[in-house]
């Protein structure tokens, strides 16, 4: 992925975990796969909604998939990464954070783990008029929802797919196909967020 200018690079930290190196490739596919259909929709004459400062969709959405490799994503990012004093206040927005409640990295309105964001996360994006506050327009409006003309989700998974233990092609495709993968898909909302305060407290 060297020539993707989507990718983001942890030279050192990839060398000590190989799992990230995955991750990294699969946000990057994703990524340019999502700008791709967005200049598509705007040279069709839409306008994207969706801008730096606006959280709605983090605010409204309250199952957000999680993929295992995110989650170890998350959690050294948050403590690996992320310095004084947004450190402090993930940590207690995690330990205040309930099941079910808003994602609990949303700081101050703004995404505090923005480089690794979820898949899920990358993906959704709202074109027309800006949504009103509480609006999921996953249900009001799904017109206006970046549709995928293409399985960028799939490709990035299967980037992945060396994390589960998995290397031939086969057993790739088929470990996605037969939705094993899905099956391991956690809730980022409902997720015990807890363990990683704790951890952050170390």
């Amino acid at each position: 992925m060297k020539g993707n200018k989507f990718r983001l690079f942890f030279p050192e930290d990839e060398k000590l975990h190989k799992w990230l190196s995955l991750l990294l490739n699969a946000y990057a596919i994703m990524d340019e796969g999502v700008l791709k259909d967005i200049q598509k929709a705007q040279r069709a004459g839409k306008k994207i909604a969706c801008h730096r400062g606006c959280s709605n969709c983090c605010n409204t959405h309250r199952d957000i998939p999680l993929y295992p490799i995110e989650i170890v994503g998350i959690y050294w990012y948050v403590m690996e990464k992320v310095k004084e004093p947004l450190r402090s206040q993930i940590k207690v927005a995690l330990i205040k954070h309930s099941k079910g409640e808003s994602c609990p990295f949303m700081i101050n309105n703004v995404c505090s783990i923005y480089p690794m964001r979820p898949l899920a996360c990358r993906q959704f994006n709202v074109f027309g008029k800006p949504c009103k506050e509480g609006e999921d327009p996953f249900y009001t409006r799904p017109e206006d929802v970046l549709k995928p003309s293409e399985n960028y989700l799939g490709k990035a998974l299967y980037e992945t797919t060396p994390f589960y233990g998995l290397f031939s092609e086969e057993e790739k495709i088929e470990f996605i196909n037969s939705g094993e993968l899905n099956r391991l898909v956690k809730i980022l909302q409902h997720f015990p967020w807890i363990e990683l305060a704790r951890r952050m407290s170390i």
